[in-house]
C-alpha cells in the first residue's frame, strides 16, 4: 500500500475545519443555488412579505404640460396637512406623496383646485391607457392643419390670397377651439399666481391674432395679417405635443412589458376539480396547473412536472432553466415545455415580480439631484420671459417700430420660449435608464442611486457567493486513489464538502458503508470495506494520534484551499483540498471594470491565503482578509475616506451593513427584501458582468441627462434673445419651440439602442 510520508507530530497553520464552509452563514449560502443564481435564490428561499410603502400615495395627474406644472402642483401637494415630501414627474404624469397618512380625497382636492387632474393609483393597477389621449390629440392637430393650410396658400402665391373674413373665421376656430387646451391651462395657472408654457402660448397666439383682427377691423384688406401666424403656431405646438406624447410613452415601454406579464386567469385544482379563476382571487397554497407555453401567475413550488422556465424578462438570463419537483418558480416566467402543477406561496404584491415592477416605478418617481438645477430654472422661467416680452414690445416701440413689428417679436419671445424641454430631460432619460436596465436584469431603486453611480471609482466585493459560486468543489486528492473510500464515508453526510466529495466521485464504484458517525467540528468516522476510517481536519488526525505534518497538506493550505485528511487508525491514507470555485466570467466582469477605470478590491472574512488564490484567478487588484462582516463597513468607509466614491458588491444577505456605507450598494441577492432595502441596486442574476453594466447605464444615463439639459437650455438661450431682436418670425419660434421637447426625448430615447 501507498503510505504517505510521514513526520513528527505537529499541527498545521490554522485551517478552516471540515465542518465549516466559508465566511458567510450557512443559511445564506443554502439560500442561493449559483447554478441558477440569482432567480433560483430568491425562489428557493421562504417567500419574503412585500417591501411595503405606508404611508405613500400615488397620483396620476393630467393637465401638466411642462416643468412649471410639475413644480406647481408639488408645492400644492406639500402643503395638505399630513404630507412631508411630495415629488411630481413630468414625463411619468404622476405624483409620489409621502407622509402621516396623507389623506387621498384631500390631496385630490387640492391638485383639482390649483388647476389639475388627479387619481389615486391603486396597487398592482395595469398600465394607463393613454390611447383616447393620443387619438384626442391627434384629431386636433389634424383638425387645425387642414384649417391652417388655406390661410398657407397666400404666402406661396399672392393670387391665392383668401378674403379678411375667411381667414378670420379660420384662424378663429383653430385658435379658440382647437387651441382651447392652451386657454384652459393658460387660465388655471394664472389663477393660482402662476406661469406654464400654456399661458406662454395662449398670450403668443392671442396677441398674433388679436393684431391680426384689430388690422382686417381697420382697414378691411386681407393682405398685410397675421392670421396664418397664429394658426400655424397652434398647429406647430400641438404636432410638437403629438410626438412628445408618443416620444414619452415609448420611455414607458420597459415597465408596461413588465406589468404586462402575469397573467389575468390562472388554472387551479381544488378538491380534485381543475377550474379557470381570476389570479385575483388564489390563495396561499392553490394548486395552479401551469401547461408548456404559458406564463406562470404565481410565485410557487413544483409539485408535480419538470420544464426548462423562461425567466428572462425577471432576470435578463437569455436561456430557460431546467426546473423540477421542489424547485421555486417566480410570477411572469414562461413554462417553455412542460406540465406543471405549482403550490401558491405568493401572490398579488408578494410576488417578485410586483416589487421588480414597484422598484421600478419607484426609480423613475424619484428626482435625481441634478433634477434640482432645472425646478430652480422653471419656478422663475415664466415670469422672466413675461418681462422678456414687455421690454422686446417696450423696446421696439421706443426703437420706433410699427406696432405691429413690436407685437409679432413680442410674441416670437413668447412662443420660443418652452420649459417644457427643462422639465424632460432628466425624467425622460431616468425612465428610460431604469427601464433598459431591469429588462436586462438590473434593478436600481432611485434617480439618485442611477446618477450617483456614474462617479463610482473604486469597486469593492465580498469573495464567498459574490466572486466564487458559494459551494466547495474537491480540487486535489493525494493519492487520487482512496477517492472512492473517501466517498463511500461520506454518503451519509449532508456537509457541503461531503456533497463536494461524492460530487468528484461521480461514477465510480463505491464500496459499502457502516457505523457512520458525524463527529461536529471535526469530521466522519465509519467502516468501508471492513476498515475502520476517519475523515476530517487536522484536529480530528491530532486527537486519534495521526500525524498531518505533510508538504502536501502545507501546499494545500497556502494555495488557500481547506484540507481535511483521511486515515484508518495510526496511519494516514490520503489528504483532500478543497476550494470554493470561483464564478464563470469573474475575470472577464473584473477585466471590464479595469477597462472602466476602476479599481478592484476584495472584502472577506477568509484568511489571506483563500483571498489571494480568489483575487489571483479574477484579478482583483486589493484584498482585505480576514475581516468579519460587522467590521466590512468600516473597510468601505475607509476606502471613501480619500475622497473616492464606492461600490459596495455583495449578496444581500450578511453585507447588509457595508452595502448601506457604500456610496452606491450592489446587490447580487436576486431580489430579496433585504438587497432591495439596503443596496441601491440589484442585480437579478448572479453574472458579474451586470456590475460593469450597471455601471455603464449610469453613464450613460447621466450623460443623456446632461445632453438634454444642455439643448433644453440652449433653445432658450439663443432662441429667446433671436426672438427678442427680430430675427425669428412667430411661426419659426412655434416649430423650435415644438422642436425643443421632442428633440429632448427623442435623446433619451437613444439610450434603447445600448447594448453590454
Amino acid at each position: 500500500m501507498y503510505r504517505l510520508p510521514s513526520s513528527p507530530t505537529r499541527t498545521l497553520p490554522p485551517l478552516i475545519p471540515a465542518i465549516m464552509v466559508i465566511d458567510a452563514p450557512a443559511s445564506a449560502k443554502m439560500l442561493i443555488d449559483r447554478r441558477r443564481v440569482p432567480l433560483s435564490c430568491t425562489m428557493n428561499a421562504p417567500v419574503e412579505p412585500a417591501r411595503t410603502r405606508a404611508g405613500t400615495i400615488d397620483l396620476a395627474i393630467a393637465g401638466m404640460t411642462c416643468a412649471s406644472c410639475a413644480g406647481r402642483i408639488e408645492k400644492v401637494l406639500s402643503r395638505v396637512p399630513g404630507v412631508t415630501s411630495a415629488s411630481v414627474n413630468l414625463a411619468t404624469e404622476r405624483a409620489q406623496v409621502t407622509g402621516l397618512a396623507p389623506d387621498p380625497a384631500k390631496l385630490i382636492a387640492a391638485v383639482t383646485k390649483a388647476g389639475y387632474g388627479a387619481t389615486e393609483i391603486q396597487p398592482e393597477a395595469p398600465p394607463a391607457d393613454h390611447t383616447p389621449g393620443v387619438r384626442r390629440d391627434l384629431f386636433h392637430l389634424i383638425g387645425a392643419a387642414v384649417l391652417t393650410l388655406p390661410l398657407l396658400a397666400g404666402m406661396v402665391v399672392p393670387a391665392w390670397m383668401l378674403p379678411g373674413w375667411t381667414q378670420f373665421a379660420l384662424a378663429s376656430v383653430v385658435q379658440f377651439w382647437f387651441g382651447a387646451r392652451f386657454y384652459r391651462a393658460g387660465w388655471n395657472a394664472a389663477r393660482a399666481l402662476s406661469g406654464n408654457m400654456d399661458l406662454l402660448v395662449a398670450l403668443g397666439t392671442t396677441a398674433a391674432w388679436g393684431l391680426s383682427t384689430w388690422l382686417w377691423l381697420r382697414t378691411g384688406h386681407a393682405h398685410g395679417l397675421y392670421f396664418d401666424s397664429s394658426a400655424m403656431l397652434i398647429t406647430f405646438i400641438l404636432a410638437g405635443k403629438v410626438l412628445e406624447a408618443r416620444a414619452r410613452r415609448g420611455t414607458a415601454t420597459a415597465l408596461n412589458a413588465l406589468m404586462r406579464l402575469r397573467p389575468v386567469t390562472a388554472r387551479v385544482r381544488r378538491d380534485g376539480v381543475d377550474t379557470d379563476v381570476p389570479v385575483a382571487a388564489l390563495r396561499h397554497g392553490d394548486l395552479v396547473i401551469v401547461r408548456p407555453g404559458e406564463r406562470i401567475p404565481v410565485d410557487g413550488r413544483i409539485r408535480e412536472g419538470s420544464a426548462a422556465i423562461d425567466a428572462s424578462m425577471l432576470t435578463g438570463e437569455s436561456l430557460p432553466v431546467d426546473h423540477t419537483v421542489g424547485d421555486s418558480v417566480a410570477a411572469g416566467s414562461i413554462d417553455t415545455d412542460g406540465l406543471l402543477l405549482i403550490e401558491t406561496t405568493a401572490i398579488g404584491a408578494e410576488t417578485m415580480l410586483a416589487r421588480i415592477v414597484r422598484l421600478v416605478e419607484d426609480a423613475q418617481a424619484s428626482k435625481a439631484p441634478v433634477q434640482r438645477l432645472a425646478d430652480r430654472v422653471s419656478a422663475v422661467f415664466v415670469p422672466v420671459v413675461l418681462a422678456i416680452a414687455l421690454a422686446t414690445l417696450i423696446g421696439w416701440l421706443a426703437a420706433g417700430a410699427t406696432a405691429s413689428a413690436a407685437i409679432l417679436n413680442a410674441v416670437s419671445v413668447l412662443v420660443i420660449a418652452c420649459p417644457c424641454a427643462l422639465g424632460l430631460a432628466t425624467p425622460t432619460a431616468i425612465m428610460v435608464g431604469t427601464g433598459m436596465a431591469a429588462r436586462r436584469g438590473i434593478l436600481i431603486r432611485d434617480a439618485a442611486a442611477l446618477e450617483r453611480a456614474h462617479a463610482v471609482r473604486v469597486v469593492a466585493f465580498d469573495k464567498t457567493g459574490t466572486l466564487t459560486l458559494g459551494k466547495p468543489s474537491l480540487v486535489r486528492i493525494e493519492p487520487a486513489r482512496f477517492l472512492a473510500d473517501a466517498a463511500a464515508l461520506q454518503a451519509g453526510s449532508e456537509h457541503p464538502l461531503a456533497e463536494a466529495v461524492r460530487v468528484a466521485a461521480g461514477g465510480l464504484a463505491l464500496p459499502g458503508m457502516t457505523d457512520f458517525r458525524a463527529l461536529a467540528g471535526r469530521g466522519v468516522t465509519g467502516t468501508v470495506d471492513g476498515r475502520s476510517l476517519l475523515l476530517g481536519n487536522a484536529r480530528l488526525m491530532t486527537d486519534n494520534g495521526i500525524a498531518v505534518d505533510l508538504p502536501e497538506a502545507e501546499a494545500m493550505a497556502a494555495q488557500g484551499q481547506t484540507v481535511s485528511f483521511l486515515a484508518e487508525p495510526g496511519q494516514l491514507l490520503a489528504v483532500l483540498g478543497f476550494a470554493d470555485t470561483v464564478k464563470p466570467g469573474a475575470r472577464a466582469a473584473i477585466g471590464r471594470l479595469h477597462a472602466l477605470g476602476l479599481h478592484t478590491v476584495m472584502l472577506t472574512g477568509d484568511g489571506e491565503g483563500p483571498a489571494s488564490a480568489v483575487a489571483r484567478q479574477t484579478g482583483i487588484e486589493s484584498v482585505h482578509a480576514g475581516i468579519l462582516p460587522a467590521d466590512k463597513a468600516a473597510a468601505v468607509s475607509a476606502l471613501r475616506a480619500n475622497g473616492s466614491v464606492v461600490a459596495m458588491v455583495g449578496d444581500g444577505i450578511n453585507d447588509a451593513p457595508a452595502l448601506a456605507a457604500a456610496d452606491i450598494g450592489i446587490a447580487m441577492a436576486g431580489g430579496t427584501d433585504v438587497a432591495m432595502e439596503t443596496a441601491g441596486i440589484t442585480l437579478m442574476r448572479g453574472d458579474l458582468a451586470l456590475v460593469a453594466d450597471a455601471i455603464e447605464v449610469s453613464r450613460r444615463t447621466t450623460r443623456k441627462i446632461w445632453q438634454g439639459l444642455f439643448w433644453a437650455f440652449a433653445y432658450n438661450v439663443l432662441g429667446i434673445p433671436l426672438a427678442a431682436f427680430g430675427y425669428l418670425s412667430p411661426m419659426v419660434a412655434g416649430g423650435a419651440m415644438a422642436l425643443s421637447s421632442v428633440s429632448v426625448v427623442a435623446n433619451a430615447l437613444l439610450l434603447r439602442r445600448w447594448r453590454s
